[in-house]
């Protein structure tokens, strides 16, 4: 089977030159539209040597930037001796192959660049599952591309390629492979669900945000995790639960997870449904933000874009304003609460406004919750212990054998109360169905 394109083929610290097509509905910076993808290129590795931006209404369906662009960017590949181009876009299969005919290089886009970088961070078994099944997904329809790639780079292929017959088995291959990747991680996602349901009496509290905002940084500052923190994109992939003790007492279980992006390849959304599955099944997300980055809107439109996908979007969610020590105008800041007024300013590495973080955590978990009536035997202390730790008590009157408590109760808890013989009601007399 025709082989899938390295990392270490890609991360040859290749000398690139970056384009980028502003169409009407882009959301780039307007300062330099070209900064996320150049940050993309460096984590991957590569040396950007040139940039070429484009206005455009829509896309040129041969070349995605027309035939008098090309020429332009052909200079200026020839110029920097480039050995790469890659398009902060996506490009389709037929637009690679015209666009490396006509310029003599590798042309890349986008999601190429952004698979590339997580087959370099993949440290499991199951992070690396996810990303290989991303690729070969993205590399289905570009098998004959690939061909292409041996021909010009390894040589030993004919020029025109190889025959339909090879081509046909390598797709079998693949789709083989895909079918087997996806069995393994539906079991991987079966295990996850499992997992996180098994943690259903202790509240949970997702990290989610824009890649590089800030996340694990906090996760240290609130857990102690020792999780690893680096100025770079996508430095966390696997997902990471820890105990959350709160200064006023009681605990959460927190997670961070791996960042997301604009326009964050859907191959990759749906591989990793698995690692997400932390954020899918906690009571509150903290969608964490750089406040210091221009793109700040952008970006939170971004990963709001990406909860929707995962159907998260009406999930209840705090909004934390990170770097908030970094943000060259305060104004700018006063900006941001003044158009998210659910939102909590902190900087993570300082460890400031983590008090109002917990403050606002416990007050959104608190609305989670609901006024009712436990009544149990005095002798099932399971059931009494496990109030004390979970629910505000806020009176309890003993008849015979019998207790009853009025108490504020979170609502993940109810399943357990009535698996050990508690009867729940609300202050109307009904009783509750477990999981209500």
């Amino acid at each position: 089977m025709v082989e899938l394109k390295s990392t270490e083929r890609l991360g040859r610290r290749e000398k690139t030159v970056l384009v980028g097509v502003l169409l009407p509905d882009s959301e780039v910076s307007p300062d330099d539209p070209l900064d996320e993808i150049r940050g993309l290129a460096k984590t991957a590795g590569l040396i950007v040597v040139g940039g070429m931006l484009q206005k455009r209404q829509q896309i040129d369906i041969a070349t995605y930037i027309g035939s008098g662009k090309v020429d332009e960017l052909k200079e200026l590949v020839e110029a920097h001796e480039a050995d790469l181009v890659v398009f902060d876009n996506d490009l389709g299969p037929g637009q690679t192959r015209n666009l490396e005919r006509l310029l003599g290089v590798k042309v890349i886009d986008r999601t190429e660049v952004i698979l590339d970088i997580f087959a370099t961070r993949a440290r499991t078994h199951e992070a690396h599952m996810q990303v290989e099944l991303a690729q070969l997904e993205y590399a289905m329809p570009r098998l004959k591309r690939m061909w292409t790639h041996l021909s010009r780079y390894k040589g030993g292929i004919g020029v025109r390629g190889p025959g339909e017959k090879q081509l046909e088995e390598d797709r079998r291959l693949v789709l083989h492979r895909i079918q087997e990747l996806k069995a393994k991680l539906a079991k991987v996602q079966a295990r996850k669900e499992r997992e996180v349901a098994g943690r259903s009496e202790v509240a949970t509290v997702s990290l989610v945000g824009y890649t590089n905002a800030g996340k694990s940084t906090l996760m240290n500052a609130l857990t102690d995790a020792g999780v690893l923190v680096e100025d770079k994109l996508f430095a966390t992939l696997d997902t990471r639960t820890r105990r959350w003790r709160f200064r006023g007492g009681g605990h959460v279980l927190l997670s961070d997870t791996v960042g997301f992006i604009r326009h964050l390849p859907h191959a990759l959304v749906a591989s990793f449904k698995a690692t997400l599955e932390e954020a899918r099944q906690a009571d509150l997300l903290l969608h964490v933000v750089d406040t210091s980055s221009p793109e700040a809107e952008m970006q939170i439109r971004a990963v709001k874009a990406v909860l929707e996908e995962l159907g998260l979007a009406e999930h209840p969610t705090i909004l934390v304003l990170n770097k908030a020590d970094r943000v060259p105008d305060r104004s700018f800041l006063d900006v941001l609460r003044a158009h998210h007024r659910d939102s909590v300013a902190i900087s993570a590495a300082k460890g400031e406004g983590l008090d109002a973080l917990e403050h606002a955590v416990r007050e959104a978990l608190h609305e989670r919750a609901l006024d009712a009536e436990v009544e149990t035997g005095v002798a099932n202390g399971r059931v009494l212990a496990y109030l004390a730790q979970h629910a505000q008590i806020q009176g309890q009157t003993y008849e015979d054998d019998r207790v009853l408590l009025q108490c504020r109760v979170p609502r993940r808890c109810l399943d357990f109360l009535y698996e050990h013989g508690a009867e729940v009601r609300t202050n109307g007399d009904h009783r509750l169905q477990a999981g209500a």
